[in-house]
């Protein structure tokens, strides 16, 4: 199954950045993730990422790793 990161037109998703500071974002299942900032940007049903700072959530420890395929340190 596709997620919402990946049916994201891709003229779109090239040109979308991380709002705070400028950087690229990882696909993220329904999300787009910012691994500098540990932030993570929905994406609703419609395809439309929500990129209001303010709306943003906070990834854990956890999530981070296993978005990121980080080894624990």
């Amino acid at each position: 199954m596709t997620t919402r990161a990946e049916s994201l037109d891709p003229v779109v998703r090239d040109r979308l950045v991380c709002p705070q500071d400028l950087g690229e974002l990882l696909n993220a299942g329904d999300e787009l993730y910012n691994p500098r900032l540990r932030v993570a940007y929905a994406i609703d049903e419609l395809g439309i990422p929500n990129m209001l700072i303010d709306d943003a959530r906070t990834v854990t420890d956890d999530e981070h790793r296993a978005i990121t395929g980080a080894a624990e340190q």
